[in-house]
């Protein structure tokens, strides 16, 4: 690819901000893997010196003047192409930034690292008054954020905006008001019918070494590329990227479950496919990073439920799960296993919630993080406000903190306003999945067959090669030729468990 000395210029500038920033990376993946809670408040220190570094020159004058060299000699070329795309992502996340002061930037990823490491023991201990003082921070933190970003409504909105661009609360509130009418119908018919569907046969013992085989061999079925990428274990999975070349996967395993570990990886491996499937042009430019949260979900939901939980899914993978687990699973059939895990139960844990309630866990939170963002609900009040929300939606109470309100990472992470991304790609996944049974006939069938990567090349045509050069709105216009729609993902959920349970 050919390229102006103005965008050269340019890249010259924010190559090593990447750097800095997939080095930060590295040494986050290290404290939610394998750094000794020794090293926290040092950690801590380096990840705010780095943050600090990528702050500043980012928004340094040399930066800012080099970008809009390149601005003027965009004007008028194609909105799609390399320059232009550059200039535009530069542009957004450049004034993002210009208008955060360095110290606070600094301030918030110092607190965040250090929160992590007091939620991972307040979670230990289900005890949330030891995390309270360091969400309280955060929070106080946030509100600064949100008043140097901007915003019409709601400080919300300009959260939201950092994960999710082109989207506000008003417009969440809208698709969620659309899930909520069809969703809570749906649970409610199902719960005097739990009973019709089994999951007995995913509650045995199944070794840690077996699940992490067979969760690699699906790993590899997907087209996950271990040479540039590998899988460890921590107390959240997540998925983190240093490079096209270097993608990390982690999950948990459970060995009274088979469903949680492998799911998990699924899922993480769906993020890992969009970070791997970025074009290798795209590589320490700003396009080479991922703008849309949500899109990036859309791609982990629809490999974990939209594939992973179908029958054509189990027929590929059980001979591998018997040949693994001959003893808890030899006898076991493709239905039994397909029902097994899509069995409907209202749960505690997010990360382990059925298709069908895990968007009332999604609304839990983004209904408590706005209240706590906007002032009408206080830290100290959380805990049973989380508990009353969770009652009022999937009609069970936590029975502790650790199965409440410190489950998730997100909020020691500094990540308000990310939450309400889950749903926007669950709802995407199956719009993308729709359409890709379009373009490509038959492609159930190679699911069935094992051919996964059939589905992973057709991602990386369509959806991964763009990198960041497309919103969610414009992503999903651009593949589907319409906007995000409740419809297909309700059609879709809708027709699956109807039919699982009779209704």
């Amino acid at each position: 690819m050919e390229r102006s000395a103005r965008l050269e210029a340019f890249l010259e500038r924010t190559r090593p901000v990447m750097d800095l920033g997939r080095a930060a990376a590295v040494l986050g993946w290290d404290q939610n893997t394998y750094m000794p809670p020794g090293g926290a408040e040092a950690r801590a220190e380096q990840t705010a010196t780095l943050t600090g570094l990528v702050h500043e020159r980012l928004v340094s004058d040399e930066t800012v003047h080099a970008l809009e060299a390149l601005e003027e000699e965009v004007k008028g070329a194609s909105p799609g192409s390399f320059a232009a795309g550059v200039a535009r992502v530069a542009r957004r996340e450049i004034d993002q930034m210009r208008k955060l002061p360095g110290k606070l930037v600094s301030d918030l990823a110092r607190a965040s690292s250090l929160a992590q490491n007091a939620w991972v023991e307040a979670r230990a201990q289900s005890r949330f008054d030891l995390f309270r003082p360091h969400l309280e921070h955060i929070l106080d933190l946030t509100r600064q954020v949100a008043g140097h970003l901007g915003y019409q409504d709601h400080p919300y909105d300009a959260l939201l905006d950092r994960f999710e661009p082109d989207m506000t609360s008003a417009q969440v509130d809208r698709l969620f008001d659309q899930l909520k009418a069809r969703l809570v119908p749906l649970v409610e018919a199902i719960r005097p019918r739990l009973d019709r569907v089994s999951d007995a046969v995913l509650r045995q013992s199944f070794p840690r070494d077996g699940q992490f085989q067979l969760g690699n061999e699906a790993l590899r079925a997907m087209g996950f590329d271990f040479q540039r990428g590998r899988l460890d274990t921590s107390a959240h999975p997540f998925t983190t990227s240093f490079s096209r070349n270097d993608v990390r996967i982690t999950t948990r395993v459970d060995e009274q479950n088979l469903a949680y570990a492998l799911y998990s990886t699924i899922h993480e491996g769906g993020h890992a496919l969009y970070e791997q499937g970025i074009p290798e042009e795209l590589e320490r430019t700003p396009l080479g990073d991922i703008i849309s949260l949500g899109l990036h979900e859309s791609q982990s939901r629809l490999w974990e439920n939209v594939v992973g939980r179908s029958r054509e899914f189990w027929q590929f993978v059980l001979p591998a799960a018997q040949r693994i687990f001959p003893q808890q699973l030899g006898g076991a059939s493709v239905e039994e296993l397909y029902r097994a895990v899509n069995r409907v139960e209202p749960s505690f844990i997010r990360t382990e919630a059925d298709e069908v309630t895990y968007n009332l866990h999604i609304f839990v939170r983004y209904e408590l993080e706005r209240d706590l963002l906007g002032g009408t609900l206080d830290v100290a009040g959380l805990p049973e406000a989380w508990n009353a929300k969770m009652e009022a939606y999937l009609g069970i109470r936590p029975p502790d903190d650790a199965k409440g309100v410190l489950q998730d990472i997100h909020w020691s992470q500094g990540s308000i306003g990310y939450f309400p991304t889950y749903t926007l790609g669950t709802v995407l996944a199956a719009q993308l999945f729709r359409q890709a049974e379009q373009e490509e006939p038959g492609l159930r069938d190679s699911i069935a067959r094992g051919e996964l990567v059939r589905l992973k090349e057709w991602l990386n045509r369509r959806v991964h090669a763009h990198g960041a050069r497309y919103t969610l709105p414009e992503m999903t216009r651009e593949i589907t030729g319409r906007d995000l729609e409740a419809a297909p993902y309700l059609e879709y959920l809708e027709g699956k468990y109807r039919e699982l349970y009779g209704l």
